[in-house]
């Protein structure tokens, strides 16, 4: 119970460091969509930082040419990272259980319809690290601390949404503006359809 406890007691105050710490963001509408999260999900810090069992989608596609988002390892278990249409089980971690979620997992495999697609030894982030996606509708990328992981994910189908799972103890932080590290040439922040126009 006392692990349980911590698991939860870490996601909503975050890991090492007291909550006095943490910078305050302004409100951003595109965060983790609690309309489409599994059920044993929990969503907090203004919708960026997820933790339970299961997935979340973003709230906005990405619609743009070229997207950008990072997400941070705020604690290690087990995660995915990457994208998923609406239809995507968001009930079962770490993601890329079906045919509408590609994700790069915890332990450097990619995963797309429930098999590996893809493993990048380069790939295992460890608690502290970033990993950023780009997508640009042909090719979905991954990088950890701003190094190119070199293993682009083809052939996405639908109007898809970046992906967060977690269980075992996980916890990811979602950032969409003030990254970390340098946003590959020609990417952009996600944006959301209206600004598109």
């Amino acid at each position: 119970m006392s692990i349980v406890y911590s698991c939860f007691k870490n996601c909503f105050n975050g890991v090492s460091f007291p909550a006095h710490h943490i910078p305050r963001h302004e409100f951003n509408p595109i965060v983790l969509d609690t309309g489409y999260v599994g059920h044993e999900v929990v969503i907090v810090k203004n919708g960026i930082r997820i933790c339970g069992t299961g997935g979340a989608l973003c709230t906005a596609p990405l619609v743009q040419n070229k997207a950008y988002f990072e997400v941070k390892l705020q604690q290690s278990g087990v995660w995915a990272v990457g994208v998923a249409t609406r239809n995507a089980n968001l009930n079962k971690a770490p993601g890329g259980e079906d045919s509408e979620s590609w994700v790069l997992c915890h332990d450097g495999r990619q995963r797309h319809n429930a098999e590996d697609i893809g493993v990048i030894e380069a790939g295992n982030a460890v608690e502290g690290d970033v990993i950023g996606i780009s997508y640009d509708h042909e090719e979905l990328n991954f990088y950890v601390n701003g190094k190119n992981l070199g293993c682009p994910v083809l052939g996405i189908k639908g109007t898809v949404f970046p992906a967060l799972f977690v269980d075992e103890g996980a916890i990811l932080d979602l950032i969409v503006d003030n990254f970390q590290y340098p946003v590959p040439p020609g990417y952009d922040r996600i944006m959301l359809e209206q600004s598109l126009l």
